[in-house]
């Protein structure tokens, strides 16, 4: 038996998953460039690339970084999308000068002297440009009105620019955050392109989405979503709504080293998984640290770098009558499920995920794990 703690997946899950989203994306007549940076997995890129009978799958992968580029172009990953704006150094050009004459390459820009500066540290290296702009989240990224500039620039410079993306990241909120920010998505999209139009560049490529605001994409304005986090869903996707339990493809397997309770109050446990197994990641609206996959009353409130404290269930969260008896309590020595908030966070602290699959527990190395530049 693995110690604990440790990441393990569901494959039947994360397989249904992975088909779901590619039947949405098909009637929707959408291309699916999912974000690799969330599983930084071979294993499930994979399974994205081939989600089964009769399905599309993914066009290609969307990384955050240059190593994330480079470890999934060694795994085979040949179609590959950087959806940073990257201020380039002579050692990143070169590196990606090198990656380019291997693998189809996108890269990003969202201002006219970064664009300059891509070009001529890039010379003529085979890569195709988007250009980033905001939605609402505030980052990075042009304004919608200004991509047209930025496009030109770029195409003077001697890029050859095929489109725009944004990043509706502020659709992570709870209420109508998500729908609001996929209709902010298609504005700002449909003003971008626009915006190149008039600058004589026409845009085959309108990328947007994330796992939040896929159910909302306006497919009259947007040729592609990139989600990331659907393969395994979290916490947060529980809390907006964006999945349910039955979708949960990837929790921490975690040992109750702690069990306490006294009349009238709440029991409480203590697991030893903490923010070095399940990443820190608290936004204000979350009720919680994580959830407890076959506990969904319980919460955890409170999380350092080794302990898990978990309320079952939180006096401020009572969502029905505790049992009498406190039977549905793990004891000490219990392993539980832990529903991470997070899932890319937790995935980058991990070396490997356990799977269990059709053919027994497998060992899916973390290719890209701290692939961070």
């Amino acid at each position: 038996m693995t110690d604990t703690p440790y990441l393990l997946v569901d494959d039947a899950v994360l397989r249904r998953n992975v088909a779901a989203l590619a039947e949405r994306a098909a009637a929707s007549g959408l291309q699916v460039r999912p974000h690799a940076k969330t599983h930084k997995c071979a294993q499930v890129a994979a399974r994205q690339r081939d989600p089964g009978p009769g399905l599309d799958g993914a066009v290609g992968f969307t990384v955050a970084t240059i190593s994330e580029a480079e470890a999934f172009a060694d795994a085979g990953f040949t179609d590959l999308f950087l959806a940073y704006p990257l201020w380039l150094t002579e050692s990143k050009a070169a590196r990606l000068r090198s990656l380019a004459q291997r693998a189809a390459l996108r890269l990003a820009v969202d201002s006219a002297a970064g664009a300059q500066r891509m070009a001529e540290l890039l010379g003529d290296a085979p890569v195709e440009v988007l250009v980033e702009v905001d939605s609402g989240m505030r980052r990075s990224g042009a304004a919608p009105d200004d991509a047209g500039a930025v496009a030109a620039a770029a195409v003077a410079a001697g890029l050859s620019v095929i489109g725009v993306f944004t990043f509706p990241g502020h659709g992570y909120g709870p209420g109508s955050a998500r729908a609001d920010a996929a209709r902010q998505e298609a504005v700002a999209l449909a003003a971008a392109a626009d915006s190149l139009r008039r600058t004589g560049i026409e845009p085959t490529v309108i990328s947007g989405g994330s796992t939040p605001t896929i159910a909302f994409a306006d497919a009259g304005v947007l040729t592609e979503i990139r989600p990331g986090v659907y393969p395994f869903n979290d916490a947060q996707q529980l809390e907006l709504g964006s999945c349910t339990w039955d979708d949960i493809a990837l929790v921490a397997v975690a040992t109750v080293i702690r069990a306490s309770s006294s009349p009238g109050e709440s029991p409480r446990l203590v697991l030893d998984a903490g923010s070095k197994t399940l990443g820190a990641d608290r936004p204000a609206w979350a009720s919680g640290f994580g959830r407890l996959l076959d506990h969904p009353d319980a919460r955890i409130v409170a999380l350092s770098e080794h302990h898990a404290v978990v309320e079952f269930p939180p006096a401020e969260f009572p969502t029905v009558e505790f049992p009498t008896g406190a039977k549905d309590v793990p004891a000490l020595g219990d392993r539980v499920r832990v529903v991470p908030n997070h899932v890319c966070s937790a995935v980058n602290l991990a070396d490997e995920l356990l799977a269990e699959t059709a053919d027994g527990v497998e060992h899916w190395p973390i290719i890209a794990r701290g692939a961070n530049h």
